[in-house]
């Protein structure tokens, strides 16, 4: 079976975002179950695609809304209330329809389209026809749109938030209705996309590219590490809640340090937080810690930050939301939602390292089982594709 992937950041070997490192492990099961995949879609500015042979590039974009100056949003919000598209769909309209669809025809011959979230989806709908479809829901985004919405301070964020979830609900109900079927990354996700009567959906369980072997020599630098892209709306809803209402219950001796990117006002509310910018290497980061916070308190899908945690067998304390999707958690990560609870339990976790106790465990059963099931479910999709193609 060849089919073709459409994205809209193809992988480039350097997975910098959850969304990122989810495409990889996707592909990289599809190859395993023995399907030729050919991925379609941009690349960030400077960057090459990881499997060039394999890859359709349409050119270089940068999404992100931290790095955008203020006339290039304003021309990505008229051009979304222009053409009636979602914001996240509007900023990879840079290339015409006719040449996007030249780019599909040149990967024929193939079998079906797997339409990997609702960006590039959402932004070329009407080009996937004539072929079955699989689409990838990494979350699901109205949902968490309206969360954002919800959160938002501001009238003008809370009319683009709501504005984006209205559309996102139409688009994303479009894609399931067309799809022959749907991968969630999280099991709530089914229910939460209308798919839960339908024989029509699985969840993949994800897997990161983190090397337990590399926990054997850890030095311990940081007492609590977080990590992740904090100008993305749900994480910082996790990162503000964590700084407001967990941290005022830790030890007084116990430093927090946050890694990645980080909106400047958050930096001038927490002077005492050691915010470290971008780091070399995630995973270095995450196991120079003696304790990871795992604090999601809005969005939907998997955590994939949560995943590399349990693969290298940190220890860890977290939210419900941030487990939620898997199926097993380890005996060294205790869930609270609750923030004195939560503190109490980071407190704890942090003074039993410092008293030498080894609160690794072993996250190789983990990652096995995770993988197994994920091809499991894999195979539900691609034998659909096999029935109706």
């Amino acid at each position: 079976m060849h089919v073709v992937f459409v994205t809209s950041i193809v992988p480039d070997g350097k997975p910098a975002t959850g969304y990122e490192i989810a495409n990889k492990a996707i592909i990289d099961g599809l190859k395993r179950a023995g399907v030729k995949v050919t991925v379609i879609g941009f690349v960030w500015p400077g960057s090459t695609p990881l499997d060039p042979e394999n890859t359709i590039l349409l050119g270089e974009v940068d999404v992100r809304n931290d790095t955008a100056s203020f006339s290039r949003k304003l021309r990505w919000l008229g051009k979304a209330v222009l053409t009636g598209l979602t914001v996240s769909s509007v900023k990879l309209r840079i290339i015409t329809r006719a040449k996007f669809r030249a780019a599909l025809a040149s990967a024929e011959p193939f079998d079906a389209y797997i339409l990997n979230g609702v960006a590039l989806a959402g932004a070329f709908e009407d080009c996937f026809t004539g072929k079955p479809q699989i689409f990838i829901a990494h979350n699901v985004e109205h949902r968490s749109a309206r969360e954002n919405a919800e959160a938002a301070t501001s009238p003008i964020q809370k009319y683009l938030f709501d504005r984006e979830s209205r559309l996102l609900a139409g688009l994303e109900k479009r894609l399931c209705d067309s799809a022959a079927f749907v991968f969630t990354l999280a099991d709530e996700d089914i229910a939460a996309l209308q798919l839960d009567t339908t024989d029509r959906a699985a969840a993949l369980p994800l897997v990161t590219e983190a090397d337990p072997a590399k926990m054997s020599s850890r030095t311990i630098e940081h007492d609590l590490g977080l990590i992740g892209t904090w100008t993305w709306q749900p994480n910082r809803i996790g990162l503000e809640w964590f700084l407001r209402e967990v941290a005022p219950h830790l030890d007084n001796d116990i430093g927090i340090t946050v890694a990645g990117s980080i909106p400047a006002d958050l930096k001038a509310a927490w002077p005492k937080v050691n915010f470290a910018g971008r780091v070399p290497d995630a995973t270095d980061f995450v196991r120079s810690c003696a304790v990871i916070p795992l604090i999601s308190r809005a969005g939907t899908g998997v955590q994939l930050k949560t995943i590399e945690t349990f693969e290298l067998g940190l220890p860890s304390v977290a939210t419900a939301l941030s487990i939620r999707g898997i199926a097993d958690i380890p005996d060294n990560c205790v869930v609270a939602d609750d923030p004195i609870v939560f503190a109490k339990a980071v407190s704890q976790m942090v003074r039993k390292v410092r008293s030498g106790e080894d609160m690794i465990r072993s996250g190789k059963v983990f990652r096995q089982a995770q993988q197994a099931r994920f091809d499991r479910q894999l195979k539900l999709g691609l034998g659909r594709i096999e029935a109706v193609k």
